[in-house]
């Protein structure tokens, strides 16, 4: 196989194992330098909020982790920061951990490295605004994440930040029980688990995360954040 066909072959898998409910073992294989789960003994699991903050879907997700006494991690987008500064700052005093999701937003496939380095740091200045203190966590949004891009944001100490299990909230042709019961099943010890706080994700995040979060405690998970 020539080496543009190895090239494609490997793009082509990537994009297919990403609309996976659990990532698939090869994909860990192929990219063995991110992180996609945090094996251990103690049944921790990694609840993570991507796209936000987002005023009220946000300071819903806030006011459940506050009752069910649970931290977690949000990868937020920069742009959305500046905007809803308030609801940001709500999370940093909620002592949840924050990590880089770019400031726009971007698709790192589809943007030159300079574009993607520069995004993320103004990422970084936004966030220092508000009292946060530095984040070396990064999730690239849609995973898309050129492999030149991934070794730059390495060699500046960033940590690649995937995910084990993805919950589909934002796909609004997913019922809410169907994105419940297959994100449950998928769940394991070190699972690091991928929710949305945006309008999109808001109608299955809202009657699937309560349940979710009681099924794992009744089956003695602890859930734990990602630093």
């Amino acid at each position: 196989m020539s080496t543009s066909k190895n090239c494609w072959h490997i793009f082509f898998s990537f994009e297919v194992m990403l609309r996976m409910f659990k990532t698939n073992r090869f994909l860990k294989f192929l990219f063995p330098k991110y992180t996609w789960e945090l094996p251990n003994s103690e049944k921790k699991i990694y609840l993570t909020f991507d796209d936000g903050p987002i005023p009220e879907v946000t300071e819903w997700v806030l006011e459940l982790l506050k009752k069910e006494n649970i931290k977690a991690t949000f990868f937020c987008i920069g742009e959305n920061i500046q905007k809803h500064s308030e609801v940001f700052k709500q999370i940093i005093s909620d002592d949840h951990t924050i990590g880089n999701h770019t400031f726009n937003h971007l698709n790192g496939w589809e943007t030159s490295l300079k574009e993607y380095l520069n995004n993320t740091e103004k990422f970084k200045k936004e966030l220092l605004k508000y009292g946060a203190k530095k984040t070396l966590l990064f999730r690239p949004p849609y995973g898309k994440i050129k492999n030149k891009q991934a070794k730059e944001l390495r060699k500046r100490g960033y940590k690649i930040i995937m995910w084990d299990v993805l919950s589909y909230d934002y796909d609004n042709s997913l019922s809410a029980e169907n994105c419940l019961q297959n994100t449950l099943k998928n769940i394991s010890t070190g699972s690091i688990i991928v929710f949305h706080d945006s309008i999109k994700a808001q109608r299955n995040l809202k009657q699937v995360l309560p349940k979710l979060i009681q099924q794992l405690k009744e089956n003695e998970f602890v859930f734990d954040k990602l630093n």
